[in-house]
């Protein structure tokens, strides 16, 4: 896949909002342990950076899924990558589900004020118990009468202490296959500004990705419509496991923008001289940074590849799941090195380098482990029991 025109310019549009936008502030943020969700996002629903691949109808911009790749690997370049993923989640996580069978009703009520950056909302699948293993999960939503009556808790909610709303995956029937007795429900997080009865809210300190807010949420008899499932009940596994493509894909592409980092190092290593000479005279750093940024180059081959396979239909799983694979193993070797080749600059806590080597380590972690990645790969290989 090779960006048009159209893609270039749109992805210059969201480069000059970072500039101006974001970068300015991520220190700030970083240090606040948050950025302003909804400050930022009415500025960017504003430009229709919110709605990319959404319906005209409620405010999206109608565009096929390359020119949300093309937003995700230009958002790649915030100097804090925990406001990326958290724009990442409010375009390619917790609304996609909504927008392809949600009700009208629903998507006027939650999607378009998502796509115009009103409201911020979040996506709840993980528990304490079920990270992975997303057919475990315990919250459940029972019926009662025309309502559904939430129980249980979600764990590592990306915008969980500012959203508006959740895209919560909960078990709606008992017994029977547990890839069939789930549903996506939208829960409001607030009512006329307040945290809304029965929702407890608890903040997760992190490693990195601080400028993004992380949350444990807690759902004690919390009732809501049934009216806002998301699309038939019992189909919330399939809805929520074709998102996790996007998502992958998302983040995949979001890892490029570390060929910044190997272009930053070498032009550091450049003025940096030791023993009379350059850094960057040593032929084992010219090396490495070259076959870096080859593996950096193998991997946007891979995700322009299975992006141009999902627009057209084809199945994505294994593609994705690759793509994933390799952009968090790649991007945190890419962010290990370039730390090791700026010395101890490279070690102190303000080196912007340090921060990605902080960020980038969720990579192999959130979205599906590593692991479980090849899991899903060696499946699709028929290297294992499907059953397994």
């Amino acid at each position: 896949m090779i960006y048009t025109a159209e893609h270039r310019e749109m992805m210059d549009s969201i480069r000059r909002f970072i500039s101006s936008e974001i970068d300015p502030f991520v220190d700030e943020w970083e240090a606040a342990e948050i950025f302003p969700a909804h400050e930022l996002f009415r500025k960017m629903g504003g430009l229709g950076f919110l709605g990319i691949t959404k319906p005209e109808a409620y405010g999206g911009l109608g565009l096929d899924f390359s020119y949300a790749v093309a937003a995700a690997e230009a958002m790649g370049y915030v100097r804090a990558q925990g406001v990326a993923m958290g724009v990442g989640v409010q375009s390619n996580m917790a609304t996609p589900a909504l927008a392809a069978f949600g009700s009208d009703e629903l998507k006027r009520e939650f999607l378009a004020p998502a796509i115009s950056g009103e409201m911020v909302c979040s996506i709840g699948v993980s528990e304490q118990g079920a990270g992975s293993d997303v057919a475990s999960l315990k919250t459940r939503a029972r019926r009662d009468g025309d309502d559904y009556v939430i129980s249980g808790s979600k764990m590592w909610i990306t915008n969980g202490t500012q959203a508006d709303w959740i895209c919560l995956l909960c078990n709606t029937s008992e017994g029977g296959s547990p890839h069939k007795n789930k549903s996506l429900i939208i829960v409001p997080l607030k009512e006329n500004g307040k945290r809304a009865r029965g929702i407890e809210v608890q903040k997760i300190k992190k490693f990195g990705m601080w400028s993004s807010d992380t949350a444990q949420i807690f759902f004690d008899e919390v009732r809501v419509p049934v009216r806002h499932r998301i699309g038939e009940e019992g189909m919330g596994f399939i809805y929520q496991m074709k998102q996790f493509q996007e998502e992958r894909l998302d983040g995949a592409a979001r890892r490029l923008s570390a060929i910044a980092w190997i272009q930053e190092t070498a032009d550091y290593l450049r003025q940096r001289q030791a023993f009379g000479r350059p850094l960057l005279d040593n032929q084992f750093i010219q090396y490495k940074l070259a076959e870096l940024k080859t593996e950096l180059e193998a991997l946007r081959a891979l995700v322009y590849v299975a992006t141009k396979t999902y627009i057209e239909g084809g199945d994505v799983v294994e593609l994705a799941s690759m793509a994933k694979l390799k952009a968090g193993r790649l991007s945190r070797e890419i962010a290990d090195w370039c730390m090791q080749f700026q010395g101890g600059m490279g070690y102190t806590w303000d080196n912007p380098v340090s921060r990605a080597y902080r960020d980038y380590r969720l990579g192999s972690i959130g979205g599906g482990a590593d692991e479980v990645m090849l899991m899903v790969i060696a499946r699709n290989m028929g290297l294992m029991n499907m059953n397994a």
